[in-house]
């Protein structure tokens, strides 16, 4: 029985002492006093910015009672902002790697202080210790994230203890450093996609409850979320599914809904990353028909309005062939462009002649459209369309071939100054060749070949004869 009553005091000495090297207290310690007025000292030192005495005192309070009174965590945390100072300040490498070891250290052991239960939280629960131990993980992070330079797998693993510990209340700060470092690994084959698709979920799941949840810090959390997004698009494209993109883009169009360059944004990189047949993206496909014809109708009306030579094109299309040409008009007064007054006024005599069946109106505006532009030989064209067209009501045969040679002239004319009509006409002109005056009659009608006639009808002009 004795022996047994060693052994187990042996024991106890032993892991008394483990604990005592990392997790000891002043608490019926025989140094409680010294422990306890180094720590005064130090900490009204460290509000007096007086740092040579607060680091000489913290080291006697820490190497009596590393976890103070059982109550607090304060001797590793002061710990942890002692000796980031001095790796701030050092230049020297070795003792940077030292300093930065020392802070991964405090952490640990503040951490093993509360899972083995030497230091007890206010509230003595064991949600409140996971919690504790969810913020000091994710402090960890931080740290070596930002000062002491951890290889970034040591600080995966701190940011995912801080999320499986705090849950819901892991502080925002996580959001902005875990993204980046999952870029980063991602990138670079160190970090799987299940592992980022994963470890998005749970970030987005804590920004989500503490923008709907958390008065104090609602704002920093949404802050936070922005930024995850914004830092994560390098890597969304070749990680996510459509439900992602959804969740991202979709409230940017919410909230821009007046905006279509926003609308047609989010509807390419929706429809781009597989989404092309989701509900919502229907959705917006069809806003963006409505904003498209919407806004076609628009531009038109504004060139409309600026083009009256349009409108008077959409009427003729209407076949509102009066109200076309007093639109044509109106175009023709509103312009300083002779060439276009031309153009305007070919388009009215086309209108008279081919839709109207006004001849001698359709030949004046074709005569007045040539007049604004010298050179152009396609009034001219026009002239002889009509003359040939109507040759039939001139009269006997003969009169019909004189209004034919009538056509042949203008057609003759508008290739002799146009050579851009050069080839319609000739064609014209090989057409028509075949119903010259016959010799036979001219010789009975005692005319010559080069004898000037005069062609009858609405035509009224006079022809130099030739015959077939």
């Amino acid at each position: 029985m004795k022996i047994v009553q060693f052994f187990s005091v042996c024991l106890f000495m032993l892991t008394g002492f483990s604990m005592n090297s990392q997790c000891s207290t002043w608490i019926n310690s025989d140094r409680q006093t010294d422990a306890e007025n180094a720590h005064s000292i130090y900490r009204q030192a460290l509000k007096m910015k007086n740092m040579d005495i607060a680091f000489e005192n913290w080291q006697i309070a820490y190497s009596i009672a590393p976890a103070a009174d059982g109550r607090r965590d304060v001797h590793f945390m002061d710990g942890v902002e002692l000796y980031k100072q001095k790796w701030t300040q050092s230049q020297d490498v070795n003792e940077k790697t030292a300093y930065a070891e020392k802070i991964k250290n405090f952490y640990r052991d503040a951490i093993e202080c509360y899972k083995n239960g030497a230091i007890q939280t206010k509230e003595g629960t064991p949600e409140s210790t996971k919690i504790k131990l969810g913020y000091l993980y994710g402090r960890k992070a931080y740290d070596m994230y930002y000062y002491v330079n951890s290889p970034y797998a040591e600080t995966t693993d701190a940011l995912d203890s801080c999320i499986f510990y705090s849950g819901d209340n892991a502080e925002y700060t996580i959001l902005d450093i875990y993204p980046k470092i999952m870029v980063y690994q991602f990138k670079n084959g160190f970090m799987s996609k299940d592992k980022v698709v994963s470890a998005y979920n749970s970030l987005k799941q804590i920004a989500e409850h503490n923008i709907a949840n958390n008065e104090t810090y609602s704002e920093g959390y949404q802050q936070a979320q922005a930024n995850m997004n914004y830092t994560l698009t390098e890597i969304e494209k070749d990680v996510f599914d459509c439900e992602y993109f959804k969740d991202k883009y979709l409230p940017e169009y919410e909230d821009n809904k007046d905006n279509p360059d926003v609308l047609k944004y989010v509807l390419f990189v929706l429809k781009t990353q597989g989404c092309e047949k989701d509900s919502a993206v229907i959705a917006l496909e069809e806003d963006w028909k409505k904003y498209a014809s919407a806004e076609n109708e628009r531009i038109k009306s504004e060139f409309d309005a600026n083009n009256p030579g349009s409108i008077a094109k959409k009427l003729y299309d209407d076949g509102k062939y009066s109200e076309s040409i007093k639109q044509y008009r109106v175009a023709i007064n509103e312009t300083n462009d002779a060439e276009q007054k031309g153009t305007y006024l070919f388009a009215i005599a086309s209108i008279q002649f081919r839709k109207l069946s006004q001849y001698s109106e359709a030949r004046k505006t074709a005569y007045d459209a040539a007049k604004m532009r010298p050179g152009w030989g396609r009034p001219y064209i026009l002239i002889g369309d009509m003359y040939g067209k109507t040759a039939r009501s001139c009269g006997d045969a003969w009169n019909q071939r004189l209004a034919i040679l009538a056509a042949i002239d203008k057609y003759a004319y508008a290739r002799s100054i146009d050579g851009s009509v050069a080839s319609e006409a000739s064609s014209r002109i090989g057409s028509y060749s075949r119903s010259l005056p016959d010799r036979q009659e001219g010789f009975m009608r005692g005319v010559k070949e080069g004898q000037t006639e005069n062609v009858g009808c609405w035509i009224g002009e006079s022809v130099r004869l030739r015959f077939n």
